[in-house]
């Protein structure tokens, strides 16, 4: 996440000459930071930069002295995630500057590290994949399409060869079809056992098999 605090002068909205507008500076800030990843970014390298909270409080006649914005950044690589946190530090505090604000940047490294990108361990895909399907059968193994969710299990990944996989929950017949972040979201409890034996069987025949 990010959160960028865009500084200027309040002022009355009908006198704007006397002050420094930071709604202004805030909206090029929103606008320019759509192009690092539309124009800086290689389109076959996944980026997302979404600013979600635009705050200027809520008085009507005045420019306020403080525009808050904020939001998140995502990418498959950390060299691509290194560079959209340092551009998105350059792009507000620039693009602000150009109208007379300053502008501070926080990504939150001091509450909570940031989550690197989740990335499978070649040799360890294709251990799972070869456990599942003996033990499920091809049908009931599907490669899940990348996605940008953030995953604490990327901490793993960076000191351990790793896979990250998923148990299949949707039944349609029990009204198991919301996704977990959704207030719907049920379980078909009949997968737990199956859950479990994959977990299992992986790690048994990682040990049988290289010690």
């Amino acid at each position: 996440f990010f959160r960028a605090v865009i500084s200027g002068r309040k002022g009355l909205a009908g006198d704007p000459h006397n002050s420094v507008d930071p709604i202004l500076a805030a909206s090029a800030a929103v606008i320019s930071l759509q192009g690092i990843v539309s124009r800086e970014s290689n389109p076959l390298d996944s980026q997302v930069v979404s600013v979600t909270s635009f705050n200027g409080g809520n008085n009507l006649n005045m420019i306020p002295d403080t525009v808050v914005i904020g939001g998140t950044f995502r990418a498959f690589s950390n060299a691509s995630f290194y560079n959209l946190l340092q551009r998105i530090q350059e792009v507000v505090v620039e693009q602000a500057s150009v109208f007379r604000c300053s502008t501070t940047v926080d990504f939150f490294e001091k509450d909570s590290t940031i989550y690197p990108p989740t990335v499978n361990d070649d040799h360890m895909y294709e251990h799972v994949k070869k456990v599942a399907t003996d033990l499920l059968g091809p049908t009931n193994f599907r490669v899940v399409p990348p996605m940008m969710g953030a995953e604490d299990f990327s901490f793993y990944t960076e000191i351990v060869p790793a896979a990250f996989y998923y148990i299949g929950v949707r039944n349609e017949t029990l009204g198991s079809i919301h996704t977990g972040h959704s207030p719907y979201f049920m379980i078909d409890e009949d997968v737990l056992p199956i859950g479990a034996a994959v977990h299992a069987s992986i790690a048994e025949r990682y040990l049988n098999e290289r010690g």
